[in-house]
């Protein structure tokens, strides 16, 4: 069992995930708690390369399949660098996405099977799985017209899908909701921010009471 507690982040394009995550590490920080922030992918060097390719708006001859793939690399380089040596410190590791995004994403959205893809991640991740997850919630049409206001966010090739992408996106995440209602807890997104970091972090402190 890990010492610390593994606590990720979901969403769709737009849904607030990092600022949400970036408030509530702060929060956690200021209560005397060893608090790691990080993302997929990316969070370290190899899968901040990985990255790029994955999210370069001009890779848009990349096959589904081989997207599914190029995750699940990065995601095992972040694991077993940053998350598993994080978690046996002891500290509360935030991620912004891991492998429910991959489910939603090239599972359900990309039409490669939610069963699929999760095959493919569990050589990646082995046992490992979230603590808690946090999924943030926000219709497709809301959260683009957050991305298209936010000027000085990353806008990458996912965020150039075709609407009805990013509403199979959404469709996923719900049926991994249903899936797995233990582990992801659901918050309305479209409320105002304080809201939002208020509901997502009384859910990680009542995480911490049952651990």
């Amino acid at each position: 069992m890990n010492k610390g507690l593994f606590i990720t982040i979901e969403g769709p394009e737009g849904a607030g995930k990092s600022t949400v995550a970036a408030v509530i590490a702060e929060k956690l920080a200021k209560e005397g708690l060893r608090t790691v922030i990080t993302r997929e992918p990316g969070g370290i060097d190899i899968a901040e390369q990985i990255r790029r390719v994955i999210l370069e708006p001009g890779n848009t001859a990349m096959d589904a399949r081989t997207e599914a793939l190029l995750y699940a690399a990065a995601r095992r380089q972040h694991l077993v660098e940053k998350v598993r040596p994080a978690l046996e410190e002891g500290c509360i590791v935030l991620c912004d996405r891991f492998v429910d995004s991959s489910l939603a994403y090239q599972g359900f959205a990309r039409g490669l099977g939610i069963d699929e893809v999760y095959k493919i991640n569990q050589f990646a991740i082995e046992t490992m799985m979230p603590d808690l997850t946090i999924y943030f919630d926000i219709a497709p049409e809301e959260g683009l017209a957050r991305i298209e206001k936010h000027k000085g966010r990353e806008v990458n090739r996912l965020d150039l899908e075709e609407l009805d992408f990013h509403k199979r996106v959404r469709e996923g995440y719900l049926l991994l909701l249903e899936r797995f209602p233990e582990r992801i807890k659901k918050i309305d997104a479209s409320l105002e921010l304080e809201e939002v970091v208020g509901e997502a972090f009384i859910q990680i402190k009542q995480l911490q009471e049952l651990r």
